[in-house]
């Protein structure tokens, strides 16, 4: 059988798996702090005798577009924006430290900061962060955690992580959607980070991009199956000459 189905096979893939990647961006696009995600392949030519005019698709290093999502004023005391390339520090369901950019924190049951999910904020010592019972919160520019009882004076309680990826050992998605370094490392407190309070930053999802780009992807679907069936096509009549020869 032509060695053309197994060309056309890698490149249907290639458009599927990039459908399903806009896919999820696009329901995502409305999720604070998400980072849009990017799919990439490369051309890579067989190696063989008659057969320099196949060419293989293979996905390569896939990553995130690293782009700050609109900033969304809500006036919660509680919600924080980090700025620049700053990321908050959470402890994952793993028991080790992770980073988000969503920054809607809330205070459980148990008198503990933690994300939306129940996920503990991480204080720039790498500990959960404890939050007197009743006391009203507000979060400092630094990240500093000040809490007000009734009838105390407000005093600081802690401070978020804030850190800061490098190029060294960037960032990289997990399956549960929080971010980890390369390395596996911890990265250390950024001190000279910045957030902003009652601000929540939006999706860097760009809806109308993805959209075409779903499209132009469904049309490259659409091209490798009509190859495959030409391939069968091809199949079928080299059958039916042989069988007439024979």
């Amino acid at each position: 059988m032509d060695r053309i189905i197994y060309t056309t096979m890698t490149g249907a893939n290639a458009a599927a798996h990039r459908q399903s990647v806009l896919a999820n961006n696009l329901a995502n696009a409305s999720t604070n702090g998400f980072r849009a995600e990017m799919s990439t392949f490369r051309s890579v030519p067989m190696q063989g005798d008659g057969s320099t005019t196949r060419v293989f698709a293979l996905e390569a290093t896939s990553g995130y577009l690293n782009t700050a999502g609109p900033a969304k004023t809500t006036g919660r005391s509680l919600d924080a924006m980090a700025m620049g390339n700053a990321w908050f520090a959470v402890q994952g369901l793993d028991g080790l430290e992770a980073y988000t950019r969503a920054g809607s924190f809330n205070v459980s049951a148990a008198g503990q900061l933690v994300t939306p999910s129940g996920l503990p904020v991480l204080s720039d010592g790498g500990a959960p962060i404890d939050i007197p019972q009743g006391a009203e919160v507000t979060l400092g520019a630094d990240g500093t955690i000040t809490a007000k009882a009734a009838g105390q004076p407000p005093a600081a309680v802690g401070r978020l992580k804030l850190a800061s990826p490098t190029a060294e050992d960037p960032l990289k998605r997990g399956d549960d959607g929080l971010f980890r370094t390369a390395s596996g490392d911890p990265m250390p407190n950024d001190a000279a980070a910045r957030m902003l309070s009652g601000a929540l930053e939006g999706s860097n999802v760009n809806p109308v991009e993805s959209m075409v780009g779903m499209i132009a992807a469904s049309r490259q679907f659409e091209q490798q199956m009509r190859l495959l069936q030409t391939a069968e096509t091809n199949d079928k009549s080299a059958a039916q000459l042989l069988s007439l020869n024979g």
